[in-house]
């Protein structure tokens, strides 16, 4: 019987099964930022367990709240930042060299298909795209994780979703994730892998793959994964090619990590992108979706372009190409910020930023800020959010606010609108 890409992982990291259904895998990588690890590290410091199990497999960044918006936040990244010092944790990105870590990370080169990867972040899925296992944990696991290099997880069962046809003009990634979840609710793949197959996830670029696999955890998922290809060596091959001859002896080497063609799934779902409209958000839940054109005239506060769902430079381009030569509608304020420093550089470089701020965008520097209501962004009561983030939850981005979660070329469109609208 063949192996998922999941259970092929799993195979080749597994260090202990104490239960049944209990992997203890071997970790690649550790990822931190300023939010969830300074708890982690304050505790292994009480315990007299201040050490880490292998300072070049762990990558720190300052990213939830940058630069620091009061002393709280300051004390947070303080307490990174002393750590990743007193570590030799080399790969710490501080503010004015950081960037959203989920954006970051991919785009520094750490992600490798075949890895193992923890973070104390939810969105930590999206590094699936590249063919790694790569998983939300707690404060316990994440202690763990730093001081011994492991994780424990449950059997990788995959709910398979196949995505067939093509995109309509108009329609993009973050469309697809909307109509999957959808299809399957908000709980349909918990405690499953979400493994994205078929023609349209094969085409999408690893940017594209990512803002599938960052919402995986919104329908449950463990973790989002897409098979690795000639367009994840590509995305890799500048980091690659110290370590191989050429891309094909990469691509060969990486087709261990694809699913065996009679690989057994936990269930499967079609999803016909060639139907597929513009989408949107309501209510309070991601798999509240309804299609842009059942909204009509739904008036918003702000439109957001940003996060580690959408913001990477192929969603400023995407935001661009409908605000180029326009202005935003003078009912609403529009923020955009760049996930990574080095995005944000490119996009100056590309005369995106003069775009945004010729259409009366506030440009901001990379921070995860505003997507979980902290910083750069935070609605008030009663205000609404037109956003390319990851979730709606209620009071997500300000107390008593409300989210409608979006693509990027949609965001813009509703800018330029003044109320919900598609760009196409």
């Amino acid at each position: 019987m063949g192996k998922t890409i999941a259970e092929k992982i799993f195979a080749a990291h597994v260090a202990d099964k104490p239960f049944e259904d209990t992997w203890v895998l071997r970790l690649d990588r550790v990822f931190c930022h300023e939010i969830t690890t300074p708890i982690a590290i304050n505790d292994l410091v009480s315990k007299n367990l201040d050490r880490v199990f292998d300072p070049s497999k762990i990558k720190a960044v300052i990213d939830h709240v940058s630069p620091a918006k009061d002393s709280k936040t300051a004390e947070q990244g303080k307490i990174l930042r002393d750590w990743a010092n007193r570590h030799g944790i080399t790969d710490f990105f501080d503010v004015g060299r950081n960037g959203v870590c989920h954006a970051l990370f991919p785009e520094k080169g750490f992600v490798r298909p075949g890895f193992t990867i923890i973070m104390g972040d939810s969105h930590t899925c999206t590094h699936g795209a590249f063919g790694a296992f790569a998983a939300g944990v707690g404060t316990t696991d994440l202690e763990v994780g730093i001081l011994k290099g492991v994780a424990a997880f449950k059997k990788p069962n995959t709910l398979r979703i196949n995505l067939t046809g093509t995109l309509q003009k108009g329609v993009f990634a973050k469309d697809v994730i909307l109509a999957t979840l959808a299809a399957i609710g908000a709980a349909g793949a918990t405690d499953l892998v979400m493994e994205f197959r078929g023609p349209v996830a094969e085409t999408m670029s690893l940017e594209s793959r990512m803002t599938l696999c960052n919402m995986a955890v919104e329908a449950g998922g463990t973790c989002g994964i897409c098979l690795p290809d000639e367009m994840t060596v590509e995305y890799l091959w500048r980091f690659l090619q110290n370590e191989y001859g050429s891309p094909a002896e990469a691509l060969a080497d990486f087709a261990q990590w694809r699913s065996d063609s009679d690989a057994v799934y936990a269930g499967t779902v079609a999803i016909n992108c060639s139907n597929l409209e513009p989408l949107t958000t309501i209510g309070y839940k991601p798999d509240q979706i309804r299609p842009i054109r059942e909204l009509p005239k739904t008036k918003v506060d702000q439109v957001y372009i940003g996060s580690c769902t959408n913001g990477r430079i192929e969603d400023l381009r995407e935001a661009c190409a409908v605000l180029k030569g326009k202005k935003i509608a003078p009912t609403l304020r529009a923020i955009v910020s760049p996930a990574t420093t080095e995005g944000y550089a490119q996009a100056l470089r590309e005369g995106l930023l003069e775009i945004f701020l010729s259409a009366g965008f506030c440009v901001t520097n990379p921070t995860c800020g505003a997507c979980l209501g902290m910083s750069n962004g935070v609605l008030a009561e009663g205000e609404v959010c037109a956003s390319t983030t990851n979730r709606n939850f209620y009071g997500r981005m300000g107390k008593g606010g409300r989210v409608h979660l979006m693509s990027p070329a949609s965001a813009a469109a509703t800018a330029l609108a003044g109320y919900i609208a598609s760009a196409y």
